[in-house]
């Protein structure tokens, strides 16, 4: 089935954002990954034409806008972005440097503001939608995790606030809050830390841990029709942690 729809996806090359792309190509979208490695993409060995790679840093700004006017050079225009691309650090606060806050604060913040910043002319063209990724981190804190939480739950209220914003044009902006995740970064923390994922399912009423593709589902149903009459919305992916 034809599909003219075109979605950016920042942080596309892995984890949320990757099974994300599978999702929007499986519906028939052309879909525009953005990240830093082209490597990366090029060994996802992608084999359809719907599916292109913009190399960008989402902290640059000058990026954020180059990223959306080479979206619509190559497929003519934006209908939904989605902001997946996030940076993850955990410690406690006394070991926090400047320079690991401002990469957080570039990536996670300032690089979810600019992208839709850049994209909003695109999408109230064609009445789009914007999806960001926040965490459950944004919405309780975590412990021994304030810097990221910190940054997440910018990402809720911005995406709150934009909603607002957007709403006459109409533009829909929602937000996903995932726990924990099985992806490469979840497989990295764990043997860093000699927790297992069965250490993890623990907190969670329905026993195990989420994945990806449950992620990816959740951000495609708030960018698709189905959640035509839903905006501000901020939708839990936490197995009930929050029961």
């Amino acid at each position: 089935m034809k599909n003219d729809k075109i979605v950016i996806i920042t942080g596309g090359t892995s984890g949320i954002g990757l099974a994300t792309a599978e999702k929007f190509l499986a519906e028939n979208y052309n879909c525009v990954l953005v990240g830093r490695s082209e490597k990366k993409f090029r060994d996802l060995n992608f084999q359809t034409e719907r599916v292109k790679f913009i190399s960008a840093d989402v902290g640059d700004v000058e990026s954020c806008n180059r990223v959306v006017s080479e979206t619509v050079k190559i497929f003519g225009g934006v209908d939904v972005l989605i902001n997946c691309a996030g940076i993850y650090v955990d410690g406690a606060i006394s070991f926090v440097t400047e320079k690991t806050f401002d990469e957080i604060f570039a990536t996670n913040v300032k690089g979810t503001f600019f992208m839709c910043k850049a994209a909003i002319d695109e999408l109230i063209k064609r009445h789009g939608a914007i999806v960001n990724v926040a965490s459950d981190a944004g919405l309780h804190g975590n412990y021994f995790c304030a810097l990221y939480a910190a940054s997440k739950g910018a990402v809720v209220a911005f995406t709150k606030s934009l909603a607002l914003e957007l709403a006459s044009f109409p533009v829909r902006v929602n937000c996903v809050a995932p726990a924990d995740i099985w992806t490469p970064l979840t497989q990295r923390q764990l043997e860093l830390s000699g927790e297992t994922v069965d250490d993890l399912a623990k907190i969670y009423p329905l026993g195990r841990i989420g994945t990806a593709d449950e992620v990816a589902a959740a951000i495609y149903f708030l960018a698709s029709d189905s959640a035509s009459f839903i905006t501000g919305e901020i939708l839990n992916v936490n197995g009930g942690a929050a029961c």
